[in-house]
Formats: structure tokens, C-alpha cells, sequence
């Protein structure tokens, strides 16, 4: 399995009513598509006070099955049309460790994400271990999905969970909180 995101990162003073009718419009469109697990339309608005962030973003996180359904995307007239409207985004990937989703992913309505690096001394086995651990710790604490995956070009890891309701309370300044517009399902 493979974890994707891009993000976008717009204008302080953008307009992020533009942003939920887009995910309005085009988020039903990836529901079905082959070889995805799903996909979260993310999005991030500074002017927000219940999940706070420095920056307005729109950042979808996808958890693929395969790369063939991960090159179809990329490869394909959607990702064109963000292109085309955006500018072609850098892509994160990322390896899958651990995969935790819950049947009703569409109910999610927050999401929250952590970027770690992964030091050079670190016990690569006890590091996955570790981040199975908090992914089941998370799930028995009400997350719909839990996610942890890591790259080895950057030694990096990524751990990303849904939420059936607004956490401010997991605000942190290395921690990233997005608002979840829609979930799309294999």
C-alpha cells in the first residue's frame, strides 16, 4: 500500500468557499476509482478558529493499493485539471506500515497529520513497531482511519488519522489539523 499527498498552499486572503465547492463538485468523481483505498479532500483555513492553522490549504491524502491505480491518477485527466488550476504539485509518497479504516470512513470530518524524521540511529523495526502501536492506541480512541507509512528516500514517516468530529484539542504546532469535505471509497 502507498500513502499520497500534495498540498496546495494558497493566499492568505483566498476565498475557501472556493475550495469546499470544489470538493463539493469533484469529490464524488474518485468514488470507485481502481485501486484506491481512499481518499480524503483535505482543506485548512487560517481564518478558522475550531481547527487552527497558519496557512489556507488544500491538501488531499490518498491511500493507494497498488501504483497502478496510483500512476492511473496521476497520469489521469483529474490530476491534469488540478494542474491546470493550481500548478502541478510536488507529490509525497510514502511506503504503508499500517493501515487501520473503519467502514464508516465517510463520516469523517476532521483529519490530522504528523511529518517525522527518522533518525539515522533509529531501529527501523522498534519504529514501525512503535507506530502500530499508536495507530491501534488512536482507533481505540475513536479514530475512523489510522495510517502510518514512511519513506525511505527521506527517512521520513508520516502518521495520519479521520475523525468523526472537530479535535482542536490535538492542536500542535508540528501537527497539521485539516477539515475533511469528503471521503472517496474503492
Amino acid at each position: 500500500m502507498i500513502a499520497m499527498q500534495y498540498s496546495i498552499g494558497l493566499p492568505a486572503d483566498y476565498d475557501m468557499d472556493i475550495i469546499r465547492r470544489r470538493i463539493t463538485e469533484k469529490g464524488p468523481l474518485l468514488d470507485g476509482f481502481p485501486g484506491l483505498g481512499f481518499k480524503a479532500y483535505l482543506y485548512a483555513d487560517r481564518s478558522d478558529a475550531v481547527l487552527p492553522s497558519r496557512d489556507n490549504l488544500y491538501a488531499p491524502f490518498y491511500v493507494w493499493r497498488d501504483t497502478a491505480g496510483m500512476n492511473a491518477f496521476l497520469c489521469g485527466d483529474g490530476f491534469a485539471a488540478l494542474s491546470a488550476a493550481f500548478g502541478r504539485p510536488a507529490v509525497r509518497v510514502w511506503s504503508v506500515w499500517r493501515d487501520d479504516a473503519a467502514a464508516n470512513l465517510r463520516s469523517a470530518v476532521c483529519a490530522s497529520r504528523d511529518l517525522a524524521m527518522l533518525p539515522a540511529d533509529v531501529d527501523l523495526k522498534d519504529a514501525q513497531t512503535q507506530a502500530v502501536a499508536r495507530a491501534c492506541e488512536d482507533i481505540a480512541e475513536g479514530a475512523l482511519a489510522a495510517v502510518h507509512a514512511y519513506d525511505p528516500q527521506t527517512w521520513t514517516s508520516v502518521s495520519f488519522r479521520l475523525w468523526d468530529r472537530p479535535r482542536p484539542e490535538l492542536a500542535r504546532p508540528d501537527r497539521q489539523l485539516y477539515h475533511v469535505g469528503h471521503v472517496s471509497l474503492p
